[in-house]
């Protein structure tokens, strides 16, 4: 199966997932419209899930309609459900040139996606957001980072009978793999330990980029 992302920051020239208003404020229903445009364009591509990682409100429930309304209706929706403004995004963001850029003289860029992104120390609201998740037709509801957020992984999955995602982020990833190239710990233990815990807290699903080598790894290839 496909499974695509469905954001505006890799081609927001103000590395924001959302529309930024010259004040400054992100403009949410604006956004929700080009998202599901960009939803239904992966669904025509052949998508068989699309992924909303931007945070803006509603955008599940305006996407299923747009996909139900196009012919698509046996497309899934995996939605960003609980994704934290975190400092563990960095790596990805690099290697994408996707962080908030500063604006010109006539316009006030948000430095950070605080706006829109989950404050790391607000454990409820991962709660709220997945019940309108799920209302709005999410068929599978992720949090994003995993490791440091096992803890809403577990909460959401005995709050929820919907599949659970999680997403083992590029600065976890890129922390293995500096400690192991240092010599520090055995790359191949720690890396199938966390995805353990991923599941051991009750994730369904796992995204990696380990997903290559542990493959091989659990298949006992060297």
């Amino acid at each position: 199966e496909i499974y695509t992302d469905v954001a505006l920051d890799p081609y927001n020239s103000d590395g924001h997932d959302g529309i930024v208003r010259d004040d400054g404020v992100i403009l949410n229903d604006e956004t929700v419209e080009y998202l599901c445009r960009q939803a239904v364009s992966q669904a025509e591509a052949g998508a068989d899930c699309v992924s909303p990682s931007d945070m803006m409100d509603g955008r599940v429930g305006a996407i299923r309609r747009a996909l139900d309304r196009e012919g698509h209706s046996h497309v899934s929706i995996m939605s960003y459900t609980a994704k934290y403004a975190s400092a563990f995004y960095g790596p990805f963001r690099d290697a994408l040139a996707s962080a908030p850029k500063p604006g010109q003289a006539h316009r006030r860029i948000p430095p950070n996606k605080k706006e829109y992104q989950m404050d790391p120390a607000n454990y409820r609201e991962a709660l709220r957001e997945a019940a309108a998740d799920e209302a709005e037709g999410a068929d599978i509801m992720m949090v994003k980072p995993g490791m440091p957020y096992l803890d809403v992984v577990r909460s959401l999955r005995d709050n929820t009978a919907l599949p659970i995602s999680v997403y083992h982020v590029s600065g976890e990833y890129a922390m293995l793999k500096a400690a192991a190239e240092r010599g520090w710990l055995n790359e191949k233990d720690a890396a199938l330990e966390a995805l353990m815990c991923f599941r051991r807290a009750g994730a369904d699903l796992i995204l990696t980029y380990y997903s290559v080598e542990a493959a091989k790894w659990l298949a006992g290839e060297k």
